[in-house]
């Protein structure tokens, strides 16, 4: 009889755990609190570290299908518009790391995920079913749920149990005494515009990051480049009620915000609400890195994703940390020879340290993306003179395991 792995959250993450799991040969049920699958947001970067993964379990045509694969990375300076440093992606990445650099919306990640999900016969949901805590005894976790549609507990029994539950996990809260996250400061605005509704000079099919003082904007093409996602981040302080916020406020807001960059870039960020496509606000939340692998699992519960390592944007490995979790996890899981508390040990014990390496990186980012006075002049120099072999990331690109960089 197969062993049964409830997934808490049916986000990118949760999916992916699925996959995971019903691949390691296991019976997945997976939770999610939403009435229907749905994800809201905009673009995603994926790098090939998490490129190879998808197409390890058979989604490589899926992701053709909706995402874009651009061929360049430039960074520039917000204010003088100037390129300070480029990377060639394309067929030069799937030279140096065997897959490609793609870029894809989020919704359209999350479908292939649960379409992919939805192939494999040992894998079920319940949708409209929010997370209420769990308990075990050893031998068995048991789940406890909140059916949304009549208030009515529900209870459900596994092997094993991964929260894959997102930046607020319940299951985190209750695996580590504490659920918080942290708010640094940093407000992220997120837009998708139709390449073909914009002047030939502001459309894209390149991956372009803007560098300002305490600031920096990002865009990209996704949906096989009919669309140009667009992300500023700002220094800040988020609402108090994000939920009562108003959303048409946020154009006029970052405008201001970035009234003394270049020409090009403001005739960028004006053209969203002219072409009627608005603001949506994020303030960014994390955690500090995972200090060991017991942040990741313990007994017969182990996290994933943003439920373990929630993190700042400013390396583009959020989904991707998750995919990654994702395909350990099915490694650990098909260890059968061991017992399940060892399995979900040694998936914690092979991911904490990658992911907070990359939690720390992606911190670090954000004060250089950043950065004013001499260290911005630092940092421009050194983009200047060294170019593509600052923006390339070889131990991150070349994967977790005995074969990737440790450079």
């Amino acid at each position: 009889m197969k062993k049964q792995i409830l997934v808490a959250g049916g986000g990118i993450g949760g999916l992916a755990a699925a996959i995971g799991g019903a691949r390691a040969g296991w019976e997945v049920r997976l939770y999610e609190r939403a009435p229907a699958f749905t994800e809201v947001g905009a673009g995603v970067q994926l790098g090939p570290n998490v490129v190879r993964h998808l197409q390890a379990w058979g989604l490589q045509s899926a992701l053709q299908e909706v995402a874009s694969f651009p061929d360049r990375l430039a960074v520039r300076c917000a204010q003088g518009g100037g390129e300070l440093a480029s990377l060639g992606l394309g067929s030069a990445v799937v030279q140096r790391y065997g897959a490609a650099y793609a870029t894809i919306h989020r919704a359209d990640l999350h479908g292939l995920l649960r379409d992919g999900a939805a192939a494999l016969a040992d894998v079920g949901w319940r949708l409209g079913h929010a997370v209420a805590g769990y308990h075990e005894d050893g031998a068995a976790v048991g789940l406890r749920l909140v059916r949304q549609t009549d208030g009515a507990q529900v209870e459900v029994e596994g092997d094993a149990l991964v929260g894959a539950d997102g930046l607020h996990s319940r299951v985190r809260a209750q695996l580590l005494a504490e659920g918080t996250t942290r708010s640094r400061g940093h407000l992220a605005y997120r837009a998708l515009v139709s390449q073909s509704a914009l002047p030939p000079s502001l459309r894209s099919q390149q991956v372009t990051v803007w560098l300002g003082p305490r600031l920096h904007v990002v865009h990209y093409p996704v949906r096989r480049g009919e669309l140009l996602n667009i992300v500023a981040i700002r220094h800040g302080q988020a609402p108090s009620d994000l939920d009562a916020w108003d959303h048409g406020a946020n154009a006029a807001e970052l405008e201001a915000a970035l009234a003394r960059t270049c020409t090009r870039l403001q005739e960028l960020i004006r053209a969203v609400p002219q072409l009627g496509s608005g603001w949506r606000l994020w303030p960014l939340r994390d955690r500090a890195p995972v200090a060991g692998p017991h942040e990741m699992a313990a007994g017969l519960v182990a996290l994933l994703g943003d439920a373990a390592h929630p993190m700042h944007p400013y390396l583009a490995q959020g989904a991707g940390m998750a995919i990654e979790d994702a395909a350990e996890l099915q490694r650990a899981l098909s260890m059968h020879d061991l017992e399940v508390p060892l399995r979900l040990r040694r998936y914690a014990l092979n991911r904490w340290q990658r992911n907070a390496r990359v939690q720390a990186r992606a911190a670090r980012n954000g004060v250089i993306f950043h950065a004013r006075g001499p260290l911005r002049w630092g940092r421009d120099t050194a983009l200047r003179l060294l170019g593509g072999r600052l923006l390339d990331v070889p131990w991150l690109y070349h994967g977790e395991g005995p074969g990737s960089s440790l450079l």
